[in-house]
């Protein structure tokens, strides 16, 4: 069969990349179309999956809109040439409506209960919705549900090994007490008039005085005092620096769920909760969100506690629990895109591995 997918954001290019090569694999034909959005071209060529770009960045919702529907126009264009049996995305908005207008079934993956307009555009018109188990939401007939995290699509650890050179190459000695912080830009259309740290700086400063190492990654300019803290190693090169890490303490979601599923405490600091969030704390502590106005203060006292606890073995054990209960999505992924398409006759179960 011919399947698109579409990416928009870095996340997307880890979700998707095993499933590619796998889909590939099984002799059918995919064709990878993206926008730019950070460091989305650096992964895609990275990991060496050809693609065409079809749309630039945006800084506002009004670009976002523009953007949106640039990209939407191209990847039309695209598919009327490809005749797609299958287009598949994460949140998925311009893949269900072309798939609509070209005959082709649509496959969405996502796991943002607030993202309303996302939500609006793009579940009506699409044929399969797949989310996880803990996704707090009534989508009807077409939702699929899977045991699993996005993030273990590419970092279940049947897919994903890390590289402890990764210390050296960031400039880290093994004995360093690593922070890994993320900082937010907030203009997504699901992330507008939300927040996270009340002070950036403050908050670096506050993990230093505990005697961490602190490295930045950010979706915005940083302030001068923080320079010296961003990651200057190549962006494939975070999930080995998360795995040694002894905290992520930030405001995305994607990366306290990829710390925790790699056995790493993440304090995630943001005033939207989340169903994968809330579960990865509730049945795993693994995460610990902090979404109320005292967010800042709270979460910073938590990291700290987390650093001086310095139990790396209690988090390995809990993450073996996680990995017990949970599956490798990019098989979910590859099932969902064969079965609607019909190349799979049936929907196999999934299940994990207690082993």
């Amino acid at each position: 069969m011919r399947v698109i997918v579409t990416i928009q954001h870095p996340g997307h290019v880890h979700f998707f990349k095993h499933a590619i090569a796998e889909l590939e694999s099984n002799g059918h034909s995919v064709h990878v179309f993206a926008r730019e959005n950070e460091v989305v071209t650096d992964l895609l060529e990275c990991y060496d999956i050809d693609h065409e770009i079809l749309a630039g960045e945006s800084n506002s919702l009004l670009s976002l809109a523009a953007v949106q529907a640039t990209y939407e126009a191209k990847l039309l264009a695209r598919a009327r040439r490809i005749k797609p049996d299958v287009i598949t995305a994460i949140g998925g908005v311009a893949a269900a409506h072309v798939a609509k207008l070209v005959g082709a079934k649509s496959v969405v993956f996502y796991d943002t209960e607030h993202a309303t307009i996302i939500k609006a555009l793009a579940y009506p018109f699409a044929d399969v919705v797949c989310t996880p188990e803990c996704y707090d939401g009534d989508i009807g007939s077409k939702k699929v549900e899977y045991p699993g995290y996005h993030e273990l699509a590419y970092l279940h650890p049947d897919r994903f090994e890390p590289d402890p050179g990764i210390l050296e190459e960031a400039g880290l000695e093994p004995d360093d007490t690593l922070v890994v912080m993320r900082l937010s830009s907030w203009d997504s259309s699901h992330d507008m008039g939300q927040g996270g740290f009340d002070d950036p700086v403050e908050a670096v400063e506050r993990l230093e005085d505990a005697g961490a190492e602190v490295v930045l990654t950010s979706e915005v300019p940083l302030p001068d005092e923080l320079e010296s803290n961003r990651l200057t190693t190549s962006p494939d090169r975070m999930h080995d620096l998360l795995a040694y890490a002894d905290c992520f303490v930030g405001e995305g979601a994607t990366m306290a769920a990829e710390a925790a599923v790699l056995g790493t405490p993440a304090v995630y600091v943001n005033s939207l909760s989340l169903g994968y969030t809330t579960e990865l704390e509730e049945e795993y502590g693994l995460v610990f969100n902090f979404n109320g106005s005292d967010r800042h203060a709270r979460s910073l006292e938590k990291a700290i506690s987390v650093i001086e606890e310095d139990d790396p073995e209690k988090w390995g054990r809990r993450r073996e629990r996680l990995l017990a209960d949970r599956i490798d999505v990019t098989d979910v992924i590859v099932r969902e895109v064969e079965t609607v398409s019909g190349t799979r006759p049936d929907r196999p179960a999934l299940a994990a591995n207690a082993d």
